[in-house]
């Protein structure tokens, strides 16, 4: 009687050490595809067979071997296909530049020989297929034959705070496509693990940290760094990856990465805390239904969970821990605080299911009228310098929290629950008819967001996230003339076609003058849509607008240029844009889907 051996367990690669042999300035790889059993979660939860490059002699391991080498290094591959019914098709490994993007491909039992030189520094990728689809990086059992593929430039020394991420997606539905179903049987994976297994990174205040992201997956993934901004230092795919000048810094808080897509990005940490590094695409960052099939719990059930992050989230995220160097300074003195109350409550409309909620904004000073519908959220305007204590109040049913997108702050104020905070003072979740105080000083000037983060999907959805505007000391926020579009979702499932402009599919027009100065603060803060597109039209004619911020930070000289009013923008990026009308007339505000589905429309009347 014939036994069939266990599969094979996958290793996972945390892309720390480079495979293969380096003798002579030949590094010599010897890569095998296998069928292994690969397990996302923890290792003993259920795992799933999938295919997997592992170096000869080794496990296969998810992401694949990363082949890291310095500039002029030559690199002998040897790959070998042990997948016995399907042919291997390889992408990737060839060199950059004029030799163009050649292809290996490989019948089972057959070993292939490559041999290339490492020409231009940069982060790549190589990958395989053995699905006869027509596109790259399918979802299904070939989906994560993908591995980094990093050239140094030559005599440089590795930094040990250089991390290589790879960026993965696998489910049984065999598709290219960047949808993503709610409650869909899949894993988003950084570094072949899902959130709350993901490796949990440690670094000490005032580290130089450099991160190199490589999307391998299908979908487009806006990556979220709380409480710092980082410099994106490169932008790149499988075949090119463009270095800017460390003159001109691209400094954000979230950078979208396309499918096969790669950037690299450098940041200090200046506070210490737990922060979070994270797609902003609701749906990517989950809590995954388990691989044996059986459900999620139920919404009731999710509510009284013992920690929100670990066990409300899952996908794309990691979790960075900032140590303090030295000895923490002496608290400060009592400061005389601006202090505003935000109100979490129920909205009119909504459902058991489908929950209507938003929020109402308290300031002693003033109060900020908020009738139903409590769409959109009411824009808070703070001052730079100015200490504020907003103390975030919930009048909902069930548990709430509130994050200050892109402020820089101490991190137990960061708004996520049972997570952010430093060890020993762990922020909660606030519970129904409990109240939280944040606090923070806004140190710049710019266009910035809130929102909840406790279950992040259904909570936005229902209605809770608005803009927060930070002004210099000297400067009053004129909405006539400060323009906020806040783009956010539905609050039914069957209306996921529609987008809303600041709380509404049907904006009104919007009355403008010639000739004056309006600051446009374009703000995607919709739970599911990384790839929309604004522009602004006269007739079929793209007009011209000026960038002059992204994320809340000023762009430097050479970036803030007038430019054709057009503007990809993802989840959880704001930017900012003057326009002056140029002569009178009818014009419009549009914003379409990524394939180019027009989705809301604001009129414009410049006169």
């Amino acid at each position: 009687m014939r036994i069939n051996p266990a599969p094979q367990r996958i290793s996972v690669n945390d892309n720390r050490i480079s495979a293969g042999t380096l003798k002579d300035g030949v590094l010599t790889v010897r890569l095998e595809a296998r069928m292994g059993e690969w397990h996302p979660d923890r290792e003993a939860d259920p795992g799933v067979m999938v295919q997997a490059f592992g170096e000869q002699g080794k496990s296969p391991q998810i992401p694949a071997p990363l082949i890291r080498v310095a500039q002029g290094t030559e690199i002998r591959a040897l790959v070998r296909n042990a997948l016995p019914d399907s042919t291997l098709v390889v992408h990737g490994l060839h060199a950059r530049g004029a030799e163009g993007a050649d292809t290996v491909q490989i019948e089972p039992g057959q070993l292939r020989e490559v041999r290339f030189k490492a020409d231009v520094p940069g982060t790549y990728y190589y990958w395989g297929a053995t699905t006869r689809f027509p596109g790259v990086r399918p979802r299904g059992i070939d989906s994560q034959l993908n591995g980094a593929f990093i050239v140094d430039s030559a005599g440089a020394t590795k930094s040990p705070a250089d991390r290589v991420m790879v960026l993965g997606l696998w489910s049984p539905r065999v598709t290219a496509s960047q949808v993503v179903e709610r409650n869909e049987l899949l894993r988003f994976v950084i570094n072949g693990k899902a959130w709350p297994n993901t490796e949990r990174l440690s670094y000490t205040e005032g580290d130089s940290v450099r991160f190199r992201i490589v999307n391998t997956s299908s979908a487009t993934h806006p990556m979220h760094l709380h409480g710092f901004y980082f410099n994106v230092v490169s932008r790149g795919d499988e075949l090119v990856d463009t270095a800017y000048s460390a003159a001109s810094p691209h400094l954000v808080v979230t950078e979208r990465s396309a499918p096969g897509r790669t950037f690299a990005m450098t940041w200090v940490p200046d506070r210490p805390g737990n922060w979070m590094f994270h797609c902003h695409d609701n749906l990517h960052v989950l809590r995954s239904r388990p691989l044996d099939g059986s459900p999620l719990p139920s919404e009731d059930q999710m509510q009284h969970v013992k920690n929100h992050a670990l066990e409300m989230m899952g996908g794309l995220v990691m979790g960075i821990e900032v140590r303090p160097k030295g000895v923490a300074p002496a608290a400060k003195a009592t400061e005389t605080r601006r202090t505003l109350r935000l109100v979490a409550r129920v909205d009119s409309g909504g459902t058991v299911s489908e929950p209507a909620y938003g929020y109402a904004l308290e300031d002693r000073v003033e109060a900020t009228r908020s009738p139903a519908p409590l769409l959109p959220g009411p824009t808070i305007v703070l001052a730079r310098g100015e200490p504020v204590s907003i103390t975030v109040v919930n009048a909902l049913p069930e548990a709430t929290s509130v994050h200050w997108h892109g402020i820089e702050l101490d991190s137990y104020y960061d708004g996520v629950a049972g997570f952010a905070g430093h060890r020993g003072r762990i922020a909660p979740a606030i519970a129904p008819r409990d109240s939280f105080e944040a606090r923070f000083i806004p140190p710049r000037a710019g266009t910035f967001i809130y929102h909840p983060h406790v279950d992040e999907l259904r909570q936005q959805q229902a209605g809770l996230s608005g803009a927060l505007i930070v002004l210099d000391p000297r400067e009053r926020f004129d909405p006539a003339k400060d323009v906020v579009l806040l783009l956010s979702t539905p609050r039914r499932i069957a209306d996921a076609a529609v987008v809303l402009l600041n709380g509404t599919s049907t904006p009104p027009r919007r009355e403008m003058r010639v000739g004056e100065r309006y600051r446009l603060r374009l703000i995607n803060i919709h739970v599911a849509r990384p790839n929309m597109v604004a522009r602004l039209l006269r007739d079929s004619t793209q007009m011209v607008w000026r960038a002059v911020a992204k994320d809340g930070m000023d762009l430097p000289a050479d970036q803030a240029t007038d430019r054709p009013a057009l503007q990809q923008i993802g989840n959880g990026e704001t930017y900012d844009f003057e326009f002056r009308p140029p002569a009178p007339g009818e014009a419009r505000l549009t914003v379409s889907s990524g394939a180019g589905a027009l989705l809301v429309t604001m009129p414009i009347r410049m006169r």
